[in-house]
């Protein structure tokens, strides 16, 4: 019998196919935000919160459907924050490259963000880096408290 090959059925690199939706998903947010102008309203980010937890929602489902209905809480743990952290990491190296080629961005952070003049494209990176690790984290334990996992006992 041949198995027909689907990209979401690889249990192998599920944190790596959700973490890149992820990132789309805040790619299409973040330009959205700059076409209509509200780009540097910072409470509009929290909405960032519900891509991460789409992402990682999916990410932990998928894994229990390619592992036969089974989720060990620290293999879900592990699922959970290695797809923010690719995510997140990617959306980062994304708007550094969008803040070197976008210089009126930069110094419209700069200009207008209170800790904005200590601020350059590889420091805003960073932070948006740690902060999406941190939510994801955060995320992630929330969800595992959720999303039912295999008791101590049962074998993965």
């Amino acid at each position: 019998m041949i198995k027909k090959w689907n990209l979401f059925n690889r249990p192998d690199r599920i944190p790596e196919i959700y973490g890149t939706l992820i990132t789309l998903g805040l790619i299409v947010y973040f330009f959205l935000m700059y076409a209509l102008g509200v780009v540097h309203i910072i409470e509009l980010r929290l909405l960032n919160l519900v891509i991460m937890l789409a992402g990682i929602y999916g990410a932990m489902k998928q894994y229990k459907r390619t592992h036969n209905g089974h989720l060990n809480y620290f293999r879900g743990l592990s699922t959970g924050v290695a797809t923010a952290v690719i995510g997140a990491s990617t959306f980062a190296v994304f708007l550094l490259l969008y803040l070197k080629v976008d210089a009126n961005l930069m110094q419209s952070i700069i200009e207008n963000e209170p800790m904005g003049r200590y601020l350059n494209e590889y420091v805003a990176a960073a932070v948006v880096t740690l902060e999406g690790v941190f939510s994801g984290f955060t995320m992630t334990y929330l969800l595992l408290n959720y999303v039912e996992t295999d008791k101590a006992t049962e074998a993965t």
